[in-house]
């Protein structure tokens, strides 16, 4: 773990963090808060995105784990290749990567409370962990294999974990029960994991199988990060920014297709998921992409860049560390009391978010960034 700057990043991509990051930091409180107050049938909508699907289907709020590893996988080719650049052999690399997915997983486990709980009550899975995971044997089959075996990889991964979610038998419920009860993740978290598992004590929301789509998930990013590093005499910023956009309505496609007979369900991370949220992420990049990088309109993502730069910082730290309800309350609280009561949701929010942010800045002020 260090703490450094990196320079010479693509500025698109840490804005994309930032803006995926938003929404965990406090960005969901002023949707909710504008939802109340105003009761706007639009922003009643836009609050209905801000949570999870409880089984199949999709809300926006789904998007923002796979998202991260997307963006995680579209920065792999940059880091790895300054790497190679230096002299890194790909052992080398990939004993960083190892690190990285050890202490990633280590870090979800803390974050989960693992070490202050009870055996039976701690909680060895994690989001980082899946992070961790995913992003590491993704790692060895970009080091290891050519494009073309990327993509053998990345296609047998979906089809493989479809066919094995399909037709393989869960004992008591049979082949392709895609419950939460009966599917066969489920059924592997309850008889590998130990401890606590995350949902109603049936399956884990970042189990043992689910894991491996995931992979394809970040292999997605690295189709994308090897695209943008061909030379732009080749292919200019604006046609890549066409290209990415118009792959994005392609998978988006694919996925919709796919989930007709495997639903789009994010707990199981399922094939169809993977395609439509892929299709997704690659649409929203290439707008960033667009903006930023190739009309060269920067200003205006500085905020996003901000939290983009130390994401796993405020994911740690929120809640864990710093109770930002708390502080706001403290500095705050008695300005937000006596402002009219209609405002007082949104006041609140607002400032929560300012908050985080100015704490964010603080660290980009003075260059501490958490690196794994």
């Amino acid at each position: 773990m260090r703490y450094e700057v990196q320079k010479g990043r693509l500025l698109s991509l840490d804005a994309l963090r930032g803006f995926d990051m938003l929404w965990i930091t406090g960005g969901q409180k002023i949707i909710f808060a504008l939802a109340t107050v105003t009761g706007l049938p639009s922003l009643q909508w836009l609050n209905t995105q801000m949570h999870h699907v409880e089984w199949n289907g999709f809300a926006f709020y789904d998007m923002i784990f796979p998202l991260f590893l997307f963006l995680s996988g579209v920065s792999m080719p940059f880091s790895f290749s300054k790497r190679m650049e230096k002299g890194d052999s790909k052992n080398k690399i990939s004993l960083h990567a190892l690190k990285r997915m050890l202490l990633l997983v280590l870090f979800g486990m803390i974050y989960n409370g693992v070490f202050h709980s009870s055996f039976s009550e701690m909680r060895f899975a994690s989001v980082l962990g899946r992070i961790g995971v995913a992003w590491f044997f993704a790692a060895l089959i970009y080091l290891n294999t050519s494009l073309r075996g990327q993509i053998i990889w990345f296609s047998s991964i979906l089809i493989g974990y479809c066919l094995v979610m399909l037709f393989v038998p869960v004992p008591g419920f049979g082949a392709g029960t895609l419950t939460l009860e009966g599917n066969l993740s489920g059924y592997i978290d309850r008889l590998i994991l130990p401890g606590r598992l995350y949902i109603e004590n049936t399956m884990e929301a970042e189990g043992i199988l689910s894991t491996l789509p995931a992979i394809s998930t970040a292999l997605l990013g690295v189709f994308t990060g090897r695209f943008l590093m061909i030379d732009d005499h080749k292919i200019d910023r604006i046609r890549k920014s066409a290209v990415i956009i118009a792959a994005g309505i392609i998978i988006l496609i694919a996925g919709l297709a796919w989930s007709t007979f495997f639903p789009i369900n994010k707990m199981l991370w399922t094939s169809s998921f993977v395609l439509f949220v892929g299709g997704l992420s690659l649409m929203l990049f290439g707008i960033f992409y667009f903006i930023i990088d190739a009309l060269d309109y920067k200003k205006w993502s500085f905020f996003f860049v901000v939290i983009g730069l130390n994401s796993i910082t405020i994911y740690l730290v929120q809640y864990k560390i710093i109770d930002f309800n708390k502080v706001r309350d403290f500095l705050f609280g008695t300005f937000i009391n006596i402002m009219p009561e209609c405002v007082q949701p949104i006041l609140s929010a607002s400032i929560y978010v300012f908050l985080v942010w100015i704490f964010l800045y603080f660290l980009y002020k003075n260059k501490i960034f958490l690196k794994v």
